[in-house]
């Protein structure tokens, strides 16, 4: 998509977002663009997951009026040293390539870059863990990217991913959307069901510092026939039953992820492990990890002090650390 084409799509949005009808006509003449042209704007928005109504003598409608994501919003929310790092783009392939695209710039300044942050309205190409697609319709949810820098190499990002859940928990919880809990190592669950993820990636040679791109996916107002998701799932105004303010929420959350990865930095895992095992997913319950074409079934034990995995298997207890393995209810 050029750059021309997304920001006509992004000033068609704009324009949709009150949930009224708009003629094409009317649309081409504040946009400088044909009918035509407006309608085929309008279908590849469509296939980024808004629901466009096309009625004859009426023009086009979202289904429901959207929420978009916008900066001012956002940082009022925010502390002033915080703002600047913030960029809120429409639609990107994924905001963890977006972030990564800068790694090489970001790094140069080290921990002076911490906590730039990307959001966008829409993914393209949105990936969580194992390469799996990460579905991110248009506008329904949080779709954000945060670099940090991490002095101490590899070693000291162990257990990361838990201090992120507990930041998204955390800012659910300060919005009043009680009950989140955590399934190891990167899902955020609610009312049972997965509600948002977490995915990593880091570069960094051994014995200097990494560099980690911290992507967040949260779920916030899904269609209910929402296609190509392969788990249980659900989303805020679902689980709620009201309207999301997707700007204070992102407002939130960015905040919950710098004050806690200040304290992660310094301190490592240990000033968490215990909030995190009393929002545990899976405590003491039975559970199967899937290793590669391998599965190892047992009790779920919590995490230790690495916030590896603890799983009792024939009463003895093993740690399992990240990676590759993926946790399911043993059935």
């Amino acid at each position: 998509m050029t750059e021309q084409s997304n920001a006509a799509r992004n000033q068609l949005i704009k324009r949709l977002s009150d949930g009224n009808f708009h003629s094409g006509e009317m649309l081409g003449e504040e946009l400088g663009l044909s009918r035509a042209a407006i309608s085929n704007h309008v279908k590849a928005l469509t296939e980024l997951g808004l629901n466009i109504f096309s009625v004859t003598g009426k023009g086009y409608k979202l289904e429901e009026s959207i929420d978009l994501l916008n900066i001012e919003r956002i940082s009022k929310g925010l502390p002033s040293n915080i703002v600047s790092k913030v960029e809120v783009l429409n639609v990107i392939n994924s905001t963890n390539d977006y972030v990564k695209h800068q790694l090489e710039e970001l790094s140069k300044m080290g921990s002076q870059n911490n906590g730039y942050i990307c959001l966008a309205e829409a993914q393209t190409a949105g990936r969580g863990r194992h390469g799996r697609q990460w579905v991110s319709p248009y506008g329904a949810s949080i779709y954000m990217s945060m670099y940090w820098q991490f002095a101490g190499g590899y070693q000291a990002i162990n257990g990361l991913s838990l201090v992120v859940g507990l930041a998204i928990a955390n800012a659910l919880t300060k919005l009043n959307i009680n009950g989140p809990q955590l399934k190891w190592p990167n899902d955020v669950y609610l009312q049972g069901k997965k509600l948002a993820g977490v995915l990593i990636e880091v570069e960094g040679q051994m014995g200097a510092p990494c560099d980690c791109v911290i992507g967040v996916g949260l779920n916030i107002n899904f269609a209910s026939n929402q296609e190509n998701i392969d788990q249980p799932w659900i989303d805020l105004a679902t689980a709620t039953g009201s309207k999301i303010d997707r700007n204070e929420l992102a407002a939130c959350l960015i905040n919950e992820m710098f004050e806690l990865l200040a304290v992660f930095e310094t301190n490592g895992l240990a000033p968490f492990i215990e909030q995190w095992k009393s929002l545990d997913f899976f405590k003491d319950q039975a559970v199967k990890l899937i290793i590669g074409n391998k599965e190892v079934k047992g009790l779920c034990r919590g995490i230790d002090n690495t916030g590896a995995l603890l799983l009792e298997v024939n009463g003895q207890v093993n740690a399992f650390h990240g990676g590759e393995i993926s946790v399911r209810a043993l059935k």
